[in-house]
């Protein structure tokens, strides 16, 4: 008898050691889910990459992206506490979770993209007024050194394309400004972050469209569309046109961004296309 009660006490050990080096089984409580079969036709929710400033302090970011009515997935404090000789940064929404941080917003032919994107928020005033002009605030060396960390490990992660590492004014541009022109565009596409254009292929279509007698909005409109930005196709300046050129500019050439098309504009779009959007 006690033969018989090792022999099924053994077995009984022989089951639940192969099944515990089984780790294709998850108990789902009532059930068991078999993860063996994985379909190649799959990709990341995630396809965008969306950078905000909170125009608040620490405080207030904080009670504000985690309460209703807006939130985030990350939030970077303005000096980013240290553990162990690296940055911390505040994780508010899962990145499995849609976070409230896109609104209305388009990019590349999609439309809400709280949907498919994560949102960074950094802590930062924006600017606030100097007579009629603004006074912006830089982002400083501890924020931007996480939020290369963070964006890479990301975007690797998620295997996002340059051209849709976006900021809030890109996908928004009819109502939003942020990050603003002092984001680090260019230092993050230095290290593999966003899209730039290359010095000299803009230098090249810039000599090209000056050589033009005027600017064709018409296909300013097409160009920015092709980019990604939502925009009127009317053939006219009108204002919601002049809102995303500022946009673009506010990106891809931070120190004019009046929101007139000239011919370095037109050249950095130019010089982008060719680059991302062959």
């Amino acid at each position: 008898m006690k033969q018989v009660k090792f022999f099924f006490q053994a077995c009984f050990c022989l089951l639940v050691l192969t099944c515990s080096g089984c780790s294709n089984l998850r108990d789902a409580g009532d059930y068991w889910v078999d993860e063996s079969h994985v379909a190649l036709g799959q990709e990341s929710r995630v396809q965008f990459l969306v950078f905000h400033y909170t125009a608040e302090n620490d405080e207030n970011s904080l009670r504000i992206l985690s309460g209703n009515n807006v939130s985030v997935h990350y939030l970077i404090n303005h000096q980013p506490e240290q553990m162990s000789g690296r940055p911390v940064v505040l994780q508010l929404v899962p990145e499995a979770q849609r976070a409230w941080h896109a609104g209305a917003s388009f990019w590349r032919g999609r439309n809400n993209l709280n949907d498919t994107s994560i949102g960074v928020e950094i802590v930062n005033a924006g600017y606030h007024k100097v007579g009629n002009k603004r006074s912006w605030e830089p982002y400083n060396e501890r924020q931007i050194d996480l939020l290369i960390a963070l964006s890479w490990d990301i975007i690797q992660r998620h295997h996002i394309d340059p051209a849709n590492v976006v900021g809030h004014s890109d996908i928004a541009p009819q109502r939003k400004i942020d990050p603003g022109p002092l984001f680090p565009w260019d230092r993050l596409a230095q290290v593999g972050i966003g899209a730039w254009p290359d010095v000299g292929r803009v230098q090249y279509y810039q000599r090209l469209r000056e050589a033009e007698t005027s600017i064709d909005i018409a296909e300013l409109q097409v160009n920015l569309k092709k980019y990604g930005y939502k925009v009127p196709e009317t053939g006219q300046l009108d204002d919601e046109t002049r809102r995303v050129i500022k946009a673009f500019q506010m990106h891809f050439r931070q120190d004019k961004y009046s929101g007139h098309p000239d011919a370095e504009t037109l050249a950095i779009l130019d010089a982008l296309l060719e680059k991302y959007r062959r």
